[in-house]
């Protein structure tokens, strides 16, 4: 028994965003955050008759102005009106930020609000990234306000690095974030981020907030990117202290512990805290033959993962996050969307309300 009819939302022009290479330990190589990825989950999906794909139709600008410095959106239309098409810009000065003033009509300034040297800008980020957060408010209008009770936003250029005002690890907005203000507005919610890498802009956008949960199953930031963030002592300030439950594992952390790992751990955390909904920020990096990954998960762990958040019965809505081995991204998607299908089936919960 499954869901049919699971709504997921793209945008075409998100694919107008081809970053060609980045930095690496000094080193430029191929960007792996490429069309690709997004292609290959569509066609993934497009043979899946559960699902049922369509455009956002909205740009969520109140609610880019609730998460983001507004400065970040100028500097993407700086970019946007000012480099040259096909070009790829990365900034090259990353100041004190206690020390410096910068402008965001200033791609010179770019630094300031830039944490890596990964995530470049071109004339098509601004689009690219606006419209992939639509694709992430509208997926999760599809639970709050049409009845579904899964959703599945096909985010590309993903976000969850990306904070309040810096943007980085191939992130320019923070999809998931984005859907969790709004339902906050209106309930608790969750945001389960299972992607390899740590979500360090989730954790900072809602470090003070108890309305919100977020949950982190991770690489160990001693080893992995981004490094200074991740820890099991980061978990939460003020009014927020104890809503931020980080998970380091090692690398190597296969199918079982890592369910050992969510049923012992996250699942109580979740069936605890009771949100209204919960917000899957669903990387499938963790996938053995990932180029950025060390996890060993195969793709009927994700159908097993997306289970067992399913079973905990509250409507979801996935957003989609990192995952570089290309010609398993679609494949493995699907598992984790129909798992996450069947668990809430056969839970016997009811919409949002």
């Amino acid at each position: 028994m499954i869901i049919k009819d699971v709504p997921v939302f793209f945008h075409p022009r998100q694919l107008d965003h081809k970053p060609l290479y980045e930095w690496a330990f000094g080193e430029r190589v191929d960007h792996p955050e490429t069309t690709h990825r997004a292609e290959n989950i569509l066609a993934a999906l497009g043979e899946d008759p559960m699902f049922c794909v369509r455009p956002p139709v909205d740009f969520p600008a109140t609610w880019l102005r609730s998460i983001h410095d507004p400065r970040l959106s100028t500097l993407y239309q700086t970019a946007h009106a000012k480099l040259d098409p096909g070009s790829t810009f990365f900034p090259t000065v990353f100041p004190k930020r206690d020390q410096a003033q910068p402008n965001p009509l200033d791609l010179h300034q770019a630094g300031f609000f830039c944490f890596d040297s990964g995530t470049p800008l071109a004339s098509t980020t601004w689009e690219a990234a606006a419209w992939s957060a639509a694709a992430a408010h509208e997926a999760g209008l599809a639970v709050t306000e049409g009845g579904a009770r899964l959703s599945y936003a096909l985010c590309r250029p993903p976000g969850h690095h990306a904070q309040r005002d810096l943007f980085g690890g191939y992130c320019y907005f923070n999809n998931a974030a984005i859907v969790a203000a709004r339902i906050a507005e209106h309930g608790r919610v969750v945001i389960l981020d299972i992607d390899f890498h740590h979500g360090n802009g989730t954790q900072a956008i809602f470090y003070a907030d108890p309305r919100v949960l977020v949950i982190s199953i991770h690489g160990d930031p001693r080893d992995f990117y981004p490094y200074f963030a991740g820890w099991t002592e980061e978990s939460g300030e003020g009014e927020g202290a104890g809503m931020n439950l980080n998970i380091p594992l090692p690398g190597g952390v296969d199918g079982q512990e890592y369910l050992r790992v969510l049923d012992e751990l996250v699942l109580p955390r979740i069936r605890l805290f009771d949100p209204a909904a919960l917000i899957l920020s669903a990387g499938l990096d963790g996938y053995k033959d990932d180029p950025l990954g060390k996890f060993t998960l195969d793709t009927h762990d994700f159908a097993a993962i997306g289970e067992r958040i399913g079973r905990l019965g509250g409507p979801v809505i996935a957003v989609q996050e990192g995952g570089y081995c290309t010609e398993m991204l679609g494949v493995n998607a699907v598992a984790l969307l129909r798992g996450l299908s069947e668990g809430l089936a056969n839970s016997g919960a009811v919409s949002f309300a």
